[in-house]
């Protein structure tokens, strides 16, 4: 399935991936919402997006983490039909486990499974009854293996990842497509939002990732794993004894 026409709604727009998603959708011809906490950053890129590519953006600014700021997307979803969500939003903690925030790992949990699951439902009811709609839940490579100094991260995201199979098994009888998209160490503000900027060097591109996702979605792909190192550490992971695993996984996480 491609993109060129209708409305995407894109969540943590105001940079990184989320900002690629947008300005890509955009140069495709898809109207958009932008969904961030920061409003300023959106706006300024809302009005880039408009006079660059002539499309229609909305902003809404929310903390997904927040149960009412999130009851107010949904209400945008509902109201309004969307043709592609990229359940984007996102945040990582790096460190060992027992010294986490507790407030942090409850914040990190709600937005990368709480908040991405009811987007998801809302957004696929809606899908569902039109007959045709895409959605992206942004996992990540981390979701193949434990991971230590990442462990809630990674949890987090083997819980995306597992959702979206079983949505992408469940909803492909009625014209909706999901896609887990799982990226490895991408150029954005991730690591420094971690609290490791030094974490693993070997990166990749925004656009990239982006291609990469749009090239699966076309294919009406379950799951994308962006660039071939990832994908190669990914599909053996299951086949690696846990505890090489995680010798593994703490090298690469740690590794500049």
């Amino acid at each position: 399935m491609t993109y060129s026409s209708g409305w995407a709604l894109v969540t943590g727009a105001s940079s990184g991936l989320g900002r690629g998603f947008a300005t890509r959708l955009a140069a495709d011809g898809m109207s958009l919402v932008l969904v961030a906490r920061g409003t300023v950053i959106l706006h300024d890129l809302a009005a880039e997006l408009r006079e660059t590519y002539g499309v229609e953006v909305e902003v809404v600014g929310a903390d997904l983490a927040d149960p009412t700021a999130r009851d107010e997307v949904v209400k945008v979803i509902e109201t309004r039909d969307i043709d592609l969500l990229v359940n984007n939003a996102g945040f990582a903690t790096s460190g060992d486990f027992v010294d986490e925030n507790p407030a942090r790992i409850t914040e990190l949990v709600t937005l990368n499974c709480v908040a991405l699951t009811v987007l998801a439902r809302a957004a696929a009811t809606r899908m569902v009854a039109r007959g045709r709609g895409g959605i992206v839940n942004v996992a990540s490579t981390a979701a193949f293996q434990p991971i230590p100094t990442m462990a809630t991260y990674a949890a987090s995201k083997a819980f995306v990842l597992r959702l979206s199979l079983a949505m992408w098994d469940e909803l492909r009888p009625t014209g909706v497509t999901v896609l887990a998209l799982c990226p490895g160490a991408t150029e954005t503000d991730f690591w420094r939002v971690a609290g490791n900027p030094d974490g693993f060097r070997r990166r990749r591109t925004v656009s990239q990732v982006v291609t990469t996702c749009f090239d699966a979605l076309a294919k009406g792909s379950p799951v994308a794993i962006d660039g071939a190192f990832n994908a190669l550490l990914a599909r053996m992971a299951p086949f690696v004894p846990s505890r090489l695993a995680m010798l593994v996984a703490r090298y690469i996480a740690r590794r500049p």
